[in-house]
């Protein structure tokens, strides 16, 4: 089969195609959004992409390097569907439509974020200016339906009556919920794509190391107390797992995933996909729970068969 390797001379971005018959299959790796994470390293049934710790400039440790091997690649687009930030892209012919959503065989992943602006502060800016990916935009507009640039020279009835919305670019965020906790109270909810727990030795934790830290893409997840320790809040991780990939000592640092929030599927292909980003007993936990649902739904249909015949 004929095909051909195309790598762009820029750092922002890597365009792999191959071409199949009539099919042009491409692969884009948007490294600006790219953290170096493990997610589309381990959930590439192919074993297509790679890992490459980088050396560290200025005495600061960079993230890690994702590479993607074209003779191995399928262009099944799993890596595009389950990269938490975005930064991967499958295309056939142009088209962004993946055949194994519309033949159903892999999930969707679920960023539910739901803002109600009823609640938020007319002069606030917190969930924007704290979001770390800078993916928030924020737009007032007066009771004219004019844009509002200073709030300060509103009246008070002319403050009450802005409206504003609340612009969030869902294909890059992680759902950390940094913002939804720097937000007023019930403005902004956020559920986690991935859930999870992580672990630290401190036995095991090289002394006067923060390289964890300093390829965190959601800052102020990971920090260290006063006495210079290392420690992650579950609250905001997002258990992509970039951390793991530059910490010196594998087994200081530990991500696991518990859980992913996807729309309801039945497929082999997730099945072991999950098994790889999870863990093959956390993906056992979800093949119960998917029975158990399977279960419920024969029971209601022959309970609402019966009702039926009832009523003839």
């Amino acid at each position: 089969m004929p095909f051909k390797k195309n790598k762009k001379p820029t750092i922002d971005a890597l365009d792999l195609s191959w071409v199949l018959q009539v099919k042009n299959y491409k692969l884009h790796l948007d490294k600006k959004h790219c953290v170096g994470c493990q997610i589309c390293f381990q959930a590439c049934p192919k074993q297509a992409i790679s890992i490459q710790k980088q050396s560290k400039q200025d005495g600061i440790v960079q993230r890690a390097k994702i590479d993607v091997d074209l003779e191995k690649c399928n262009f099944c687009g799993i890596c595009d569907v389950t990269c938490p930030y975005g930064a991967i892209t499958v295309t056939q012919n142009n088209n962004h439509e993946l055949s194994i959503i519309s033949k159903g065989s892999y999930p969707e992943l679920l960023k539910t974020i739901t803002v109600n602006t009823r609640k938020c502060d007319k002069i606030c800016t917190a969930c924007k200016t704290a979001c770390p990916l800078s993916l928030i935009k924020i737009s007032k507009v007066g009771y004219d339906g004019k844009p509002v640039t200073d709030l300060t020279t509103l009246s008070p009835l002319g403050l009450k009556r802005v409206q504003i919305a609340v612009d969030i670019n869902k294909q890059y965020c992680p759902t950390c919920r940094v913002c939804e906790f720097k937000c007023s109270p019930g403005a902004m909810k956020v559920t986690k794509v991935f859930e999870g727990k992580t672990y630290i030795d401190q036995t095991k934790c090289p002394p006067d190391c923060k390289d964890c830290q300093d390829v965190c893409p959601i800052t102020g997840t990971i920090a260290q107390d006063e006495s210079k320790k290392i420690y992650i809040n579950d609250q905001t991780c997002t258990f992509c797992g970039a951390c793991q990939n530059v910490c010196p000592q594998p087994e200081a640092l530990t991500i696991r995933r518990t859980k992913i929030h996807h729309t309801p599927i039945h497929s082999g292909v997730w099945n072991k996909t999950l098994e790889r980003i999870t863990s093959p007993t956390d993906a056992v936990k979800e093949f119960k729970e998917q029975a158990g649902y399977t279960r419920r739904e024969l029971v209601q249909h022959r309970f609402e068969a019966e009702e039926r015949k009832k009523t003839k």
